[in-house]
């Protein structure tokens, strides 16, 4: 018996095989992942040392906490041929943007049903995760799943209403946090920095900021202030942004990839 199972071996899925190990809270052992394509559970067998498979049944019968981690249109086509493996000891994790917990429940009613918004930092332990659960979850048991989360970064519990604008803000966030950056460096260049040069400060510039509104607990317009001095060259480049558009920019594409979310299952 394992303790986690994962069906599904994309990008999410290995980041939480990752993410799991690596918090020590649960030995490799203890977990067995599958995927259709058996390639790519031998390269996630072989890198953490977990048990892997092309059966889902496998992962469904002998898993009590399964991560279902595939693309939400192959939902129906990966669960229906397996769904009466499933027990009412099974915890379902999902990480399908735009499912629902009722849809899921309606596929699998015996299972209990978590619905999950990890991004891709959780690779390296650094994740923004957003979580809800089912109505009739056991105390104890959402508090033991939490901190299973928790080894791949903050954890967030919203409402199921909510979670769209999860994944339009911390979902689909470091694309574009991702985008800021590659500007940061272009600029860097373009002013005569090397390539590298200008990476290594812009990654740093992106982490020591978001670490010091972490730590600090101000709000980001109050730390902006503190940067800007009088005539300086800071206040420029702020106008400069503002008469860009950056900061309008940012909410439209939140909004757009939450109303995707909601779109996506209708």
């Amino acid at each position: 018996m394992f303790k986690i199972g994962i069906i599904g071996c994309g990008n999410i899925g290995e980041a939480i095989v990752r993410g799991i190990i690596n918090s020590g809270k649960i030995k490799s052992t203890q977990i067995i992942v599958s995927d259709i394509d058996p390639d790519r559970v031998e390269a996630v067998v072989e890198k953490y040392n977990v048990a892997g498979t092309t059966s889902n049944t496998r992962v469904i019968e002998n898993s009590e906490i399964i991560f279902l981690s595939v693309k939400p249109k192959d939902l129906e086509k990966t669960i229906l041929p397996v769904k009466d493996a499933f027990n009412n000891k099974n915890i379902i994790i999902s990480v399908l943007a735009g499912v629902k917990i009722s849809k899921l429940k309606n596929l699998i009613p015996k299972a209990t049903v978590v619905r999950i918004m990890p991004n891709t930092p959780v690779l390296v332990g650094e994740g923004a995760i957003g979580v809800s659960f089912e109505k009739d979850i056991n105390s104890s048991k959402k508090e033991e799943l939490i901190d299973i989360l928790r080894s791949m970064g903050v954890v967030v519990e919203v409402d199921e209403n909510l979670m769209d604008a999860v994944t339009g803000l911390s979902g689909s966030g470091p694309a574009y946090v991702f985008m800021f950056i590659e500007g940061l460096i272009q600029g860097g260049i373009k002013e005569g920095l090397s390539y590298k040069q200008a990476k290594e400060l812009a990654v740093q510039t992106v982490l020591g900021s978001a670490k010091l509104i972490k730590e600090m607990g101000d709000h980001p317009s109050v730390l902006r202030d503190k940067v800007s001095s009088p005539a300086g060259t800071t206040i420029y480049a702020l106008h400069k942004l503002e008469e860009k558009g950056l900061k309008d920019a940012v909410i439209s594409a939140v909004s757009e990839a939450t109303k995707r979310s909601r779109d996506l299952f209708k």
